[in-house]
């Protein structure tokens, strides 16, 4: 095991040392080491409770015979981020996040791994550094927050994002939006909705990597802490039988998740983050595959954003297990894979049932025939975008209508809040992506704006940027590629029409060849936005979004 070579033979005298400053004893270095990474801190709310979820993994892996070190990374709160420059930094902390585990636990030789993440970047980084380490580990998640309560209906942090535009367009007061302010968020956990982390953690266990109920069990229930005591157990299983994260995480698991995906109508965020961890485990995947999977899987839930329903909702109707179910009835999942419960996913969904057929639709009656991604290409997106057509309005699945160029999210926002786009337009903000951003924002904002001021039937959103999981309505991420390396989005102008089909699973720039060619030609790129410091070091070493935003190795 890794750690005997910090704890055994004469020359380590020095390493056991250190280790008994610790109050190790003799009879604890016998023992394996499992470092514990989670991503505590007291600004985030998805993590302001980990702690408590640590102490029940750490008391597992005492009663399964381990020793248990906690490690800490960091991790951003997208909500707080969101709409100024900290959210260049929220997609940025993913490497670093990957990158600290990666450090902490070469440096001091753990043989296993439990990851206690929340929260949208948490997760995928976390992740990455299981790939890439591939020692025998597990993850187990803070859990999800409670859906809020106003005027008698559940509501989410998306509802307060929403609410700004309300006031903005007259139809909220801003009493009422006050009472969502207080409301909508009433403790602890990731938020409430199907939003990118409650996404990640729900495919981390749809692939295996989790046990049953990570991705629904409520950040405030016992059940989560027993959940995560098992956790710290199962890692010991683990390493006695020497599994691994990349003998889980294969193709075949990768499209199990992808099924999910499409079923639950996950957030836009999963396709980037999914690239980036298949990369690092050295699994083939290719944004075709997104909407190859789609096509052959139904959509059977629509919560928050696309729908009334939170995450407590699907808790409570069985689960990913019954979803997965439901999936398998169908062929759409393979039931022979491993995964780090120690059964295979068959035997893990053999009691699994679908108890609300309103918040998981049966496989003969789903929302849709197809998935809730869609990945579109064409001579706007050449290298592809993503949108979560499950969120979209009917009215919305095609459309064209005149671009409104903005290149910044900032400027965007204010034409938005100040009533300057029109029904029919189509926004586009551009020089938002990995390198442009540098970073690459959420724009919660302004989609929320347009949602809460009525306009997401008319008016379309179209960025080399992302998107919040919270995000609903014709907004198009991910442009690829990016405008700040001369990408198609770099070259529209003013009025220029922009058609979109969903459904055809196309983004298409309605002007001629020859015109594109000119304007290419006389293309300026701006100077980039941050020149120092670590996101001036990450734009020239980031990829394009339809590689996951990944370092290329």
């Amino acid at each position: 095991m890794p750690s005997h070579l910090i704890k055994s033979g004469i020359s380590k005298a020095p390493h056991r040392s250190l280790l008994k400053a610790l109050g190790i004893t003799d009879n604890e270095l016998k023992r394996p080491f499992i470092g514990v990474v989670h991503s505590f801190s007291e600004i985030v709310p998805g993590h302001v409770h980990l702690r408590t979820v640590v102490e029940a993994v750490k008391a597992g892996v005492r009663n399964a015979g381990g020793v248990p070190f906690e490690l800490p990374v960091i991790g951003v709160c997208d909500g707080i981020a969101m709409n100024h420059e900290g959210m260049k930094y929220s997609l940025a902390s993913r490497e670093l996040i990957a990158d600290s585990v990666e450090v902490m636990v070469k440096a001091h030789q753990f043989d296993a791994l439990v990851f206690v993440p929340n929260c949208d970047k948490i997760v995928p980084g976390m992740l990455i550094a299981a790939m890439r380490l591939n020692l025998p580990a597990i993850f187990v998640s803070g859990g999800p927050m409670l859906a809020g309560r106003v005027r008698g209906k559940s509501v989410s942090l998306s509802n307060v994002f929403e609410g700004v535009g309300a006031v903005a367009a007259g139809l909220m007061s801003e009493e009422e939006l006050l009472e969502y302010e207080n409301y909508a968020c009433p403790g602890c956990g990731s938020c409430a909705g199907m939003f990118t982390a409650n996404s990640m953690n729900c495919l981390t266990e749809a692939i295996g990597l989790a046990l049953p109920g990570n991705g629904t069990i409520p950040a405030v229930y016992a059940e989560r802490l027993r959940l995560a005591k098992l956790t710290g157990e199962k890692v010991m299983e683990l390493l006695s039988q020497n599994i691994r994260p990349r003998d889980i995480f294969t193709r075949e698991s990768l499209l199990n998740g992808l099924a999910v995906d499409m079923a639950l109508g996950c957030s836009t965020n999963t396709v980037l983050h999914l690239a980036a961890v298949a990369y690092e485990a050295g699994v083939e995947f290719d944004l075709n595959l997104v909407n190859e999977v789609s096509e052959r899987t139904p959509n059977l839930c629509r919560l928050s954003p696309a729908g009334p329903y939170h995450m407590e909702d699907l808790y409570f109707a069985g689960g990913i297990p019954a979803v997965m179910k439901e999936l398998l009835k169908k062929g759409l999942i393979r039931e022979d894979l491993l995964t780090v419960s120690g059964k295979t996913v068959g035997e893990n969904l053999r009691n699994a049932v679908n108890k609300n057929p309103e918040v998981i639709r049966p496989i003969d009656n789903p929302y849709s025939e197809t998935g809730g991604l869609a990945i579109l290409f064409g001579t706007l997106a050449p290298r592809g975008a993503v949108v979560k057509k499950s969120a979209v309005l009917p009215e919305m699945l095609t459309h064209t209508g005149p671009a409104r160029v903005f290149d910044s999210e900032e400027d965007a926002t204010t034409a938005i809040l100040t009533g300057q786009i029109k029904k029919g337009d189509v926004v586009v903000i551009r020089y938002e992506g990995p390198k442009g951003g540098p970073g690459m924002r959420e724009m919660l904002t302004p989609t929320s704006a347009l949602a809460g001021m009525g306009l997401d039937k008319e008016v379309a959103l179209i960025t080399d940027g992302r998107f919040s999981g919270a995000t609903r309505g014709a907004a198009i991420g991910h442009v690829s590629p990016e405008g700040y390396e001369g990408g198609p989005i770099a070259l529209v102008r003013e009025g220029d029409l922009i058609k979109i089909d969903i459904p055809g699973q196309r983004l298409d720039l309605l002007v001629s060849e020859d015109e594109l060619n000119q304007r290419k030609a006389q293309l300026q790129i701006p100077e980039p936005k941050i020149k120092e410091g670590y996101l001036a070091r990450y734009q020239k070493l980031v990829s394009s979004a339809n590689l996951g935003a990944v370092f290329l190795k």
